[in-house]
């Protein structure tokens, strides 16, 4: 994968916030399966497919990640909460900052219910 685009994707700030919340795969105890992969990569991998609007198929073989192992650690992560915590993480960092703007805020009409009638 070119540097420039996994730079791009996942800057050394990011993976600085990322790879602490990651967790860990350990190694079969029965041995065999497949060598470990660098999970700086694998997340790169489906950050790219997540918004680019890449199917886990066509995932590009630069990335060095198979696209099931990509979908696997995505699923994995998502079960364990990842994304709900590095949003977390991130937000802290900005607010550290002082980059975060409180005084407003947007709500998604999506998850507002909407009133109905005169009631």
């Amino acid at each position: 994968m070119g540097v420039g685009l996994s730079e791009r994707l996942v800057p050394d700030e990011l993976w600085s916030l990322v790879a602490p919340l990651l967790p860990s795969f350990p190694s079969r105890p029965q041995g065999g399966g497949t060598a470990p992969v660098d999970e700086r990569a694998v997340f790169t991998a489906v950050v790219y497919v997540l918004t680019s609007g890449c199917a886990w198929r066509h995932l590009p073989e630069t990335f060095g990640v198979s696209p099931a192992t990509a979908h696997r650690r995505f699923s994995a992560w998502t079960k364990e909460g990842l994304w709900r915590r590095l949003h977390r993480a991130v937000l802290d960092e900005l607010g550290a900052r002082g980059e975060v703007d409180w005084t407003s805020a947007i709500v998604d009409a999506a998850s507002v219910r909407a009133k109905r009638g005169d009631r």
